[in-house]
């Protein structure tokens, strides 16, 4: 008598309740996996939406508020350029880029503009103290989901002077360059490569963003030094932009930096970080409910199906074990059995999941999923590990059968 013959008859013989057993499983397996597929990519998804809308943590100056920084950051407060290095020296986990910024007011041919001081992160890496600090030299990643780590170089999309748009950060700028938004370019009638005089000297348009539908559409963008040079405002900003990652700006950061900065506001935009918090964390609960009702119906399912398969296969087990086949066999023969019921719902789960998330997610989120191969390994193992530890003790009552008790009874 061969192991796999046996199982493989086992199977076959009574087909309708082992479909039952399997169908139950792959529920299960269907769910945790089109739900967690569909969840990774929301997450990255809304991920790269937080970085177009901007940073998600605000430093000002203490006596400026949320709606001050969205009026053009015309507030006239300033903080020390300093207090950036103290960032930067800090290392605080969850922070992934620095934004500082410097607003003046200045004109172009006599049309009034808002002049913004930004600092490039080749600043960042030229200061020898600051070397080697992955936050500062990091590219925002839009492809891994909050929080996830980034390659320690700078992506090729930060050295375009448009992801400033979308990254808030920009690689290289020049101290007599500037970047217009979208509505003074149009207003001004420049172009890339004109010549702009502001605060009495001449600037090259660098680039021109697109359009984002933030005050950024009316700015002109310059280099913090140039613009504290020439304003003379000294070494100052109006504002520390941080894009933060999600979880640590929702938790601990913020206290984090109040302590480090205690003479400035902190200010998180709540509503859009715990948005994404909510959401991220109830779709990935579902996931994990859904997953465990439907692996508790499938495996005792599976229970009911191998003590009633015992009960009524007595007589043939009993000669099975009277022809020479040891308890262990027994018990090995329906455990294989549960195994491949649990190695089958896992595969079979993890196709109907992932198509099932292809079709769902851009319907309902607006999300395209792709394949996810990490989860056809969580779906059989645990299918198997259900299944395998619901046929124990229907396995042990076979394995238990007296062959002489069950001659008598006959």
């Amino acid at each position: 008598m061969q192991l796999k013959s046996m199982i493989w008859k086992e199977l076959w013989q009574r087909p309708t309740p082992m479909l039952t057993s399997l169908l139950a499983v792959t529920l299960g397996v269907t769910a945790l996996v089109a739900i967690q597929n569909i969840t990774v990519f929301s997450e990255r998804k809304i991920a790269g939406d937080m970085e177009s809308l901007g940073a998600n943590v605000l430093v000002l100056p203490p006596n400026v508020s949320l709606q001050d920084y969205y009026s053009a950051d015309m507030h006239g407060h300033t903080m020390p350029e300093e207090y950036v290095t103290r960032l930067a020296l800090a290392r605080m986990a969850g922070v992934e880029n620095l934004a500082p910024k410097l607003c003046v007011a200045a004109d172009v041919d006599s049309i009034p503009v808002t002049l913004t001081g930004i600092l490039p992160r080749s600043e960042f890496q030229a200061k020898s103290a600051w070397q080697g600090l992955g936050m500062l030299t990091n590219a925002v990643g839009t492809d891994a989901g909050c929080c996830a780590p980034k390659a320690s170089v700078p992506s090729s999309g930060d050295n375009d002077p448009d992801s400033l748009a979308t990254n808030r950060t920009i690689e290289e700028l020049g101290d007599r360059d500037v970047i217009l938004g979208r509505d003074i370019a149009t207003q001004l009638g420049a172009s890339v490569g004109d010549k702009l005089p502001l605060l009495g000297e001449e600037f090259k348009v660098l680039t021109i963003l697109p359009a984002t539908g933030t005050i950024d559409d009316g700015r002109v963008f310059a280099h913090l030094h140039s613009v504290q040079d020439l304003s003379e405002a000294g070494p100052v900003v109006n504002v520390i932009e941080i894009m933060a990652c999600c979880e640590e700006a929702a938790g601990g950061l913020i206290g984090k930096l109040s302590a480090e900065l205690p003479d400035t506001r902190v200010i998180t935009i709540a509503q859009v970080v715990e948005t994404q918090i909510a959401v991220n964390g109830l779709m990935s609960r579902l996931s994990w409910v859904f997953f465990s009702i439907l692996l508790l119906v499938g495996g005792a399912s599976i229970a009911s199906v191998m003590y009633a398969n015992v009960t009524e296969r007595r007589k043939e087990i009993g000669t099975l074990m009277a022809l020479g086949a040891s308890r262990g066999f027994v018990t090995k023969m329906f455990l294989g059995k549960a195994t491949l019921l649990g190695l089958a719902g896992g595969v079979g789960g993890f196709a109907a999941g992932t198509i099932l998330a292809a079709i769902l997610g851009p319907q309902l989120l607006g999300v395209h999923v792709q394949p996810m191969p990490s989860l056809l390994g969580v779906g059989m193992a645990t299918a198997t590990i259900v299944a395998v530890l619901a046929s124990l003790l229907p396995a042990r009552r076979a394995a238990g059968v007296d062959p002489c008790l069950v001659f008598n009874d006959a």
